[in-house]
């Protein structure tokens, strides 16, 4: 059993690719509200297609990647990932339970990554930081919907989605590497025979 580094990759990719398409997305709906033309309502419209996909995929491969560093925690540290396997993606797509429980999930992962470590503090933070951010950047986001465009919320909103995006990319990191390295501690060497 591997890290999964290329799931790892590919997560942080997409993640970032993302960060950057809802930030042109913002800025269209910010022009498309300065200047309501059939133009600006096509250029939002373009950019919030790239986003939806580019956000779909980036869902898809940061929940495989979960997945799988799951699944290498419970040989970690059996008995740390108490939820079933299926729970462990489904919470993250149920609206109001995708704000909290997914945090845990994370928190339960990256503790199982690094047994015996002592940085658990510092790690910890790392996870509850970035998840202020993504929880942040979710409820301002919805609740701009109903502010009309207001340019404050906007730039707000925009800031904790790329602070969470860059964040994200630290999580997933961050857990990979420590995933790395148990799993390499744990794999026994060959013995050399004389």
């Amino acid at each position: 059993m591997n890290a999964p580094w290329l799931l790892a990759r590919f997560a942080q990719a997409a993640i970032a690719a993302t960060a950057v398409a809802d930030v042109l997305r913002a800025l269209a709906l910010r022009a498309r509200y300065l200047h309501p033309t059939n133009a600006s309502l096509n250029e939002f419209g373009f950019r919030s297609m790239v986003f939806v996909n580019l956000l779909t995929a980036a869902a898809v491969v940061f929940l495989v990647w979960f997945s799988r560093c799951r699944r290498n925690a419970r040989v970690l540290s059996p008995g740390a990932a108490s939820q079933p396997g299926l729970w462990a993606v489904v919470a993250w797509l149920i609206p109001v339970v995708n704000l909290w429980v997914p945090r845990g999930l994370v928190l339960e992962v990256h503790r199982a990554s690094s047994p015996g470590t002592t940085e658990k503090g510092r790690d910890e933070l790392l996870v509850n930081v970035w998840w202020a951010a993504w929880a942040g950047h979710t409820v301002i986001a919805m609740a701009s919907r109903f502010g009309g465009g207001s340019w404050p919320l906007l730039v707000v909103t925009e800031a904790l989605n790329l602070a969470a995006a860059v964040l994200a990319m630290f999580v997933i990191q961050r857990v990979t590497g420590l995933q790395s390295a148990a799993l390499r501690a744990a794999s026994p060497t060959p013995v050399a025979t004389p």
